[in-house]
């Protein structure tokens, strides 16, 4: 059975559930068939030959070398929807605290705390951190995936007006939001006309820096912006000037830097959107089934780096998982030489993804290490390994 290393304390409902699969825990991780990570950085650390799979327990995959590791065939996982509730409550939370100046009166009460008197002072005191409903209030959702489409749908529970924007919005996702949402057909439609704004998109090459000082000019005075996604995709030096002359008014976010530590009028946490023991308890065992299904059956499910590909169990015979690159000819020769090998293909399956192919090939027989060898040996083709049935 497998070898697993988690390079992070990971929640044992997870962990539990491969041991009880048979798989191992080692300590050294250049012993381990795969990896299990939440934080860890693994940009500076050499990946073993061994290494067939990285899980990331979250959603992020920012520490983790991704490409690097679709050039060596090691299938990197996350688990998108798993920590969705846990950060959707707190993005709830941050709205509000920013309707009213919730943790100002808070303060003002501990610090009265001795105050024979706090009773009285407190009626005086509280038009101090005195602020508006959510309700009636225009929001607007960049990236209604996991998270932001349940957002969106807490708030129009609330009273809210929703307008979302998501241009990559599928249409099965699509389907299942709250039909009072408005969808806005451009980012610059969102932010002239909403109160408050809360991004829920990843970090990528073309989100990075999306809320820049131009982005923000054409925000509605005085509104409010929320950022439960990742601290790269705000120009904080804009956002900043734009906080201290009022243009916005709060920004909440989950990221503590020492430009949002720092902001007038920010709200800043610890990054505490996934920090329930709820949502840690499904991000591991996301993680897990994943990873065994991938290294038992040679599926992939929310793979970063390699499309989805799903044979089923692997109930008899015997599976080829093949990593190469996507290249005219190679499926064709790949297919000839499990032919040449006589082998006979029941199934089969292949994804690409940029230019990261996998193909899945299903077999009557035994695989042996020389059909190994052989299909290893073509151009093109990053790795392979064979898959036989657990006994």
């Amino acid at each position: 059975m497998y070898s697993i290393h988690c390079m992070n304390n990971i929640s044992t409902v997870g962990t539990d559930a491969l041991e009880q699969a048979g798989y191992t825990f080692v300590d050294d991780p250049a012993k381990a068939d795969a990896w299990l990570v939440r934080s860890a950085n693994l940009h500076e650390i050499e990946a073993p030959a061994s290494l067939l799979a990285v899980a990331r327990a979250g959603a992020g995959v920012n520490n983790i070398p991704v490409e690097r590791c679709a050039q060596k065939g090691i299938v990197v996982f996350n688990t998108p929807g798993a920590n969705a509730n846990a950060v959707k409550e707190l993005v709830i939370c941050g709205m509000l605290l920013a309707c009213r100046d919730v943790i100002g009166g808070a303060e003002w009460v501990h610090e009265a705390s001795d105050d024979p008197q706090i009773a009285k002072r407190a009626e005086k005191a509280k038009k101090r951190f005195a602020g508006c409903e959510l309700a009636g209030k225009r929001v607007g959702v960049i990236g209604l995936g996991a998270i932001g489409a349940q957002v969106a749908d807490v708030l129009i529970a609330l009273g809210a007006e929703v307008m979302g924007y998501d241009p990559y919005l599928s249409i099965n996702a699509a389907w299942g939001l709250d039909r009072r949402i408005e969808h806005a057909t451009d980012l610059d439609q969102l932010l002239t006309s909403c109160d408050f704004v809360t991004l829920h998109v990843p970090a990528t090459d073309s989100t990075k820096g999306m809320i820049s000082a131009e982005a923000i000019s054409k925000m509605k005075p005085g509104s409010v912006l929320l950022n439960f996604a990742r601290d790269a995709l705000v120009d904080e030096q804009a956002l900043a000037e734009a906080l201290d002359d009022g243009k916005i008014a709060r920004y909440v976010t989950d990221f503590a830097n020492p430009a949002s530590a720092n902001m007038k009028n920010a709200i800043v946490l610890p990054h505490l959107g996934a920090s329930t023991g709820e949502a840690e308890d499904n991000c591991a065992v996301m993680a897990a089934n994943q990873l065994r299904d991938y290294l038992e059956n040679g599926n992939i499910t929310n793979s970063v780096n390699y499309g989805r590909v799903d044979l089923g169990p692997l109930a008899g015979g015997s599976r080829i998982a093949i990593f190469h690159e996507n290249a005219q000819g190679v499926i064709g020769r790949l297919s000839q030489l499990v032919a040449d090998a006589g082998l006979n293909i029941e199934n089969m399956s292949n994804v690409s993804r940029g230019v990261n192919a996998y193909t899945l090939i299903e077999v009557s027989g035994t695989v042996s290490e020389d059909v190994v060898s052989q299909l290893s040996s073509i151009e093109f083709v990053r790795r392979v390994r064979a898959i036989a049935p657990n006994p």
